[in-house]
């Protein structure tokens, strides 16, 4: 047999030592999150806008029931309580929240975020996922319709009976994909920047009826336009019902501690304590079919 030259043998070598070099370096263990990932939810210590403290943002004005006095940071209202359960639950207290305005379409458009999370009834949806990340849902909604007392519009019974009136609805909503891809009205829907806006229209006769979420219907029936009815609510489409999740930068690091945080609050029975508090009066109205 010839000896191997020189070339190879030195090439053998290499391989033996590189094998033996592998072998002996600590291996991550199968399964395990890395101590990093491990750390990225950390109470009180998160990668946030802020070193030390939470960034929460949410639209001007904000309405009851979910909120209280036009205040974010007065901790009444549904989601300024879920906002600061939430808080609590990822290390914040209180002291640690700082509020921001930020217009509701704006919250879920393409682009780089000025807040940690936003809170402001935005519906979960594939369209909207495109642009940010949602946490798991914090409350199931369902959608209504709101006309005055003695209208046409108030005597509707189904969504066919809809179709011939003036309906409007803030822009950017789940209420106006509703009336656009459910009733279908013969005549354009009315558009508005605020709610505000659209319950001055329906007071006003410029439309016929306004769609908003359940327990909003509730609130403006029974303390702004105390002449007006719930004429009823919609049903889900589809299996999935509509829930409203916090809104958070795409690929944000906070995504699965925010997520986490609501599934805990949901889990431990604080999201239903909190929604009986606020929203309990926005129980119950009839279907439209």
């Amino acid at each position: 047999m010839h000896p191997a030259p020189r070339a190879l043998r030195r090439a053998a070598v290499a391989v033996a030592l590189l094998a033996a070099a592998v072998s002996c370096a600590p291996q991550p263990e199968s399964g395990k999150p890395s101590s990093s990932a491990g750390n990225a939810c950390k109470k009180g210590e998160l990668a946030t806008r802020t070193s030390g403290k939470l960034t929460i943002a949410t639209d001007e004005p904000a309405y009851e029931p979910w909120f209280k006095d036009d205040e974010p940071a007065n901790g009444k209202g549904f989601e300024s309580a879920v906002a600061y359960a939430v808080a609590e639950r990822l290390g914040y207290g209180k002291d640690k929240v700082a509020w921001q305005t930020v217009p509701f379409n704006k919250a879920f458009a393409p682009g780089e975020k000025t807040f940690d999370f936003d809170i402001n009834q935005v519906s979960v949806s594939e369209e909207r996922k495109k642009a940010v990340d949602f946490s798991s849902g914090y409350y199931d909604v369902r959608q209504a319709v709101v006309a005055l007392k003695g209208s046409k519009a108030a005597k509707a019974k189904s969504v066919a009976d809809l179709k011939g009136v003036k309906l409007g609805a803030q822009v950017g909503t789940t209420s106006l994909d509703y009336i656009d891809d459910v009733v279908r009205p013969t005549q354009a829907a009315a558009v508005y920047a605020k709610n505000d806006q659209a319950k001055s229209a329906l007071k006003n006769g410029q439309v016929d009826a306004i769609v908003v979420d359940l327990p909003t219907a509730f609130y403006i029936t029974g303390a702004e336009i105390t002449d007006a009815t719930i004429v009823g609510q919609f049903e889900h489409q589809g299996g999935t019902p509509e829930q409203f999740g916090l809104v958070l930068d795409k690929g944000s690091a906070l995504t699965p501690c925010v997520s986490r945080a609501v599934e805990a609050l949901r889990k431990d029975g604080t999201l239903a304590k909190i929604e009986q508090q606020w929203l309990s009066d926005a129980v119950d109205a009839p279907v439209l079919k």
